[in-house]
This record gives C-alpha cells, structure tokens and sequence, in this order.
C-alpha cells in the first residue's frame, strides 16, 4: 500500500485538515451544567487536530448543532428554582422531569496572523449563534406566591428562537514535527436572548473567561492522529439572580485515521467537572457541582472549493456518568471554508512504501 497522500507533502496537508477542526474552539452554545442546568463551556468544542497550524489569512465556520437531554432529581428542580425564585425557607419538591432540546446554527469568521507570534501562529475570531431552544418540565411542581407555596402535578413548557451570547477566543499555536501545541482563551459576552425566569434561553445571563492548553500528534506518513485540549472556566456573577457558578474543567479529545488525502474517521469525546462549589444557589441543591463524560463517532471530508479549501465533519455524542445536569446526545455538522495551502515547487525526495 502505498501512502503518498501524506508524505509527499506532510505540512501541506497538515495545514489543510487543521483547518476546519481547529475552527471549533469558538463555538458555544446552551449547555447542561452550573445555575439550573447551565453551562458556559459546551463540552465537544474541542476534536481531532485541533492544535495543528492553519493557512493564514480569513476563514468561516458554520455549525449546525443539535441536542436532546433529560433530568430528574436537583437538576431538574434547579430549573424549577430559577424560574420560581424561591426563597431558601421553601422546601423545594424533587419529584421533576426535565426534557430539552436545541438546534443552533454558529457562524465564526476567523483570521489567522502569517506573522509569527512568540514563535507561534496567532487566530483571532468570534462567534454569534442563532437557534431555537424548548424545555418541557413535567412531575409535581412548586410555586410561590410571596410567602404562600403550592404544589401541583402537570407540565410547564417554553420555547424560544432568538440569538445568542458572543463567544471571542483567539488561539496560539507552535509546529515541531508530528508534535503540535497550542494555547487559547475564550469567553462570553452575555448578550443573547435571556430572561431568568423563562424555561428556555439561548444566553447564560452572566460573562465568562475560559483559558487552556493542547497537544496534537499528527504523522503525515501513516494519518495516525490524537488530539485532547484542556481548560479551565471562571464565571462571573448572575445580577438578576445573584448566582455565581463554580470553576469548571474540562477535557475534549479526539482520535482519527485519515483513509486517504481527504477523508479519515475516528472517535470523539469529552470530560467535564465542576470542582468548585456554586454560590447564591438554593440549599437543597448544595454545592451543586456537575460532571458528564461523552462519546462518539466522527467523519471528516476535505474538498476544493474554486481556490479555497472546504470541509465537512459530522461527530456526535453520547453522554454518561452525569451528575447534577441534563444529559443524552449531540450531533455537529460543520462545514468551513479556509484559504487553500499553497502547493509545494519542491519534488518529493522520497516514497513511503508500506506493506
């Protein structure tokens, strides 16, 4: 079998498959986890080759993203509690459901600097989101009206189809070989459709900073990849309910095998944990910290577009060992546009010949 696909060129095709992947650092959107089942960071941002260089110069991400995740217990009353305002002498009932779903579209334009930066590949970027979000509660419900507290056995539900927060990150990246690091920070900017008293919101209602490293091993000469990113996020305090989450960290990964010079496949995945306690939540709930682990499949395709490069993946996820949020699955299909990498004047010296 013979494998000039990658060793006749290797950065050149390094630069093309990082292209898309690494563009997913930007996204966001609602998650499961913190104040009432809510999240800044969306675990699966991160995948395969996600340190690997890019073609300077602008580039654009589109994502479809789809999610469907149930609760009971504290992460379903967590959502009852936010919506209610209770005080902390109600005894809330924990005898709930929760069911939500989302399906989001994410635009992130992209620059990368040609100039080097401390040695490294400079991106700057943003990314606005546009969607819709339901969320049905079902089970024996709790209301307050000032100091009077009823319950109830029904379902409440709410939808909402707006825009989101925004979501800056810029990233730093170094090559050396098969070896490929990386370093980010992101955030969000909390102007996307939230009310603290509506079921279903496609902002978080509070800012955020979340910063990390990552390592990308890619051979060109054989298409073995692995790739995992790690990071740490702080959240600012909720003003229109005084919540303030925890620290939370988190772990993406992914493995592939590219088949040839434009397609590979291989598996995702993510760990997520809250490790410090929130504050401002209800007592029942207590430190409410989260945790979910996720796995999945994924497929990626590169092409020609004109004189750009395209690309498009599909991943998804299923999630297990949830603690104190929703959890279930999520698909993302992306598809990215990037400047072309230049083709080499330089003949190949040498071809890999395997057998």
């Amino acid at each position: 079998m013979t494998h000039r696909t990658f060793e006749q060129n290797p950065r050149r095709w390094l630069t093309h498959c990082g292209i898309g992947l690494a563009l997913l650092l930007s996204l966001s959107a609602p998650a499961s986890a913190d104040e009432s089942g809510v999240s800044y960071w969306l675990p699966g941002r991160f995948s395969s080759l996600a340190a690997t260089p890019q073609v300077p110069g602008w580039s654009m991400a589109e994502v479809y993203y789809h999610t469907s995740v149930s609760a009971f217990g504290t992460a379903a009353a967590a959502r009852e509690i936010q919506i209610g305002r209770f005080p902390a002498a109600v005894n809330v009932n924990l005898n709930l459901h929760l069911n939500a779903q989302a399906d989001l579209v994410l635009l992130n334009p992209t620059y990368t600097f040609a100039t080097p930066v401390l040695g490294g590949q400079l991106a700057i970027g943003v990314t606005g989101l546009f969607g819709r979000a339901s969320t049905s509660l079902d089970g024996t419900l709790t209301t307050a009206f000032g100091p009077l507290v009823t319950t109830r056995t029904g379902s409440i539900s709410d939808s909402v189809t707006s825009v989101g927060d925004l979501y800056p990150q810029a990233t730093l990246k170094w090559n050396a070989g098969v070896h490929n690091f990386m370093t980010y920070v992101t955030g969000d900017i909390p102007v996307g459709a939230y009310d603290p008293s509506r079921l279903s919101n496609l902002g978080i209602g509070h800012g955020a900073i979340d910063g990390g490293g990552g390592y990308t091993y890619f051979n060109p000469a054989t298409g073995h990849e692995f790739s995992a990113v790690g990071g740490l996020t702080y959240n600012f305090k909720n003003q229109d309910t005084q919540y303030q989450n925890g620290i939370d960290f988190h772990v993406d990964w992914g493995a592939s095998q590219f088949l040839s010079k434009q397609i590979f496949v291989g598996l995702v995945g993510y760990a997520y944990q809250q490790i410090t306690d929130d504050s401002g939540q209800h007592p029942i709930l207590g430190g409410f910290r989260s945790r979910v682990v996720g796995i999945g499949p994924q497929i990626g395709y590169l092409f020609p577009v004109g004189d750009m490069q395209g690309y498009l993946n599909l991943k998804g996820y299923g999630e297990f060992a949830a603690e104190n949020r929703p959890a279930g699955w999520n698909t993302w299909l992306t598809f990215s546009i990037s400047p072309m990498a230049p083709v080499s004047t330089v003949a190949p010296t040498r071809r890999m010949v395997t057998k």
